[in-house]
């Protein structure tokens, strides 16, 4: 007897390949290709000679779609290379993520803030977490790779070595599910420049300066601080900046600095250190209003 979703499945294995895309069977409930792997290869079938990667074997023919998920209730894979896409790939923020840490779609608005560009208007699926995958028209003869954290933290893309899991498929977080039915877009030239561009090379580091009339232990720790994020390196950029503001905002609650000075030296080492401006506002401004809302009185705190 057939499993229930099977019908559904091989649908949405037809809907995409009827798109051009080729698609690949993933293990039922999973984002897992169901495809052996070059070591364990048999060099039989397809691979009689030689191993295929999953993305020629990606297929369209409608003939072996259905006579591949006749044999399981297999998620559906895409493989964007072969399909002429690059998927932008929005995560959502862990648990365990710092309060007021901006998600994969906050900061891929900020990247399209900096670029003086709409975030783009594209077929948008929404994945099992919440997250957002946004489907792009490479150009004919362009060949982008995967990345991941490259453009912004939590912002992945998928093209050529990579797959993304089809709407119509569910896995134990949930369905993904299409969130916007419009035309897939041509990849923005600002996006493609930004994942072709050359790694942002080293920048002077920020010398702060505190406020003249600032007490010396304000001093002190303002500068520190603001050094601290503009030196940090690609991975921790906005935890640094999120535990930098808040140790300096007690000093603001105190009024030892002024909040406007703090937020602007600290927009600076942020961007400085690599992070979108609309990322550094944001998480300037939620740490400074916690800081300043839980500091202790500065007697409790000496």
């Amino acid at each position: 007897m057939a499993h229930p979703d099977q019908s559904a499945l091989l649908a949405a294995a037809l809907s995409a390949a009827g798109r051009g895309w080729p698609v690949i069977p993933l293990h039922p409930g999973s984002k897992v290709p169901a495809l052996h792997g070059e070591r364990t290869c048999s060099r039989t079938g397809d691979c009689a000679h030689g191993h295929r990667t999953f993305e020629r074997r990606a297929t369209t023919d409608p003939a072996r779609i259905e006579r591949c998920w006749a044999a399981g209730p297999f998620n559906v894979g895409i493989a964007t290379g072969p399909a002429g896409l690059l998927v932008v790939d929005l995560d959502t923020v862990k648990a365990t993520d710092e309060k007021g840490t901006p998600d994969g779609a906050t900061n891929f608005s900020a990247l399209c803030e900096r670029a003086g560009k709409p975030v783009p208007a594209t077929r948008t699926i929404r994945t099992a977490r919440g997250g957002r995958h946004l489907y792009f028209a490479v150009p004919a003869g362009v060949r982008l790779g995967n990345t991941a954290g490259t453009l912004a933290p939590r912002v992945d893309t998928r093209a050529w070595g990579g797959q993304v899991v089809a709407p119509g498929s569910r896995v134990p977080q949930g369905p993904y599910t299409v969130l916007c039915d419009a035309p897939v877009a041509k990849l923005p030239k600002w996006l493609q420049s930004a994942l072709t561009a050359p790694q942002r090379p080293a920048t002077t580091p920020i010398r702060p300066t505190a406020p003249r009339d600032a007490p010396r232990l304000a001093a002190v720790v303002f500068e520190r601080e603001v050094s601290a994020v503009a030196a940090t390196g690609e991975g921790g950029r906005n935890a640094e900046l999120l535990r930098a503001v808040r140790a300096v905002g007690r000093f603001v609650a105190w009024g030892d600095l002024d909040r406007t000075a703090v937020e602007e030296a600290f927009q600076a080492g942020g961007e400085s250190a690599g992070l979108p401006a609309s990322e550094c506002r944001t998480t300037i401004r939620s740490a400074l209003d916690y800081a300043i809302r839980t500091a202790r009185p500065r007697q409790a705190a000496s």
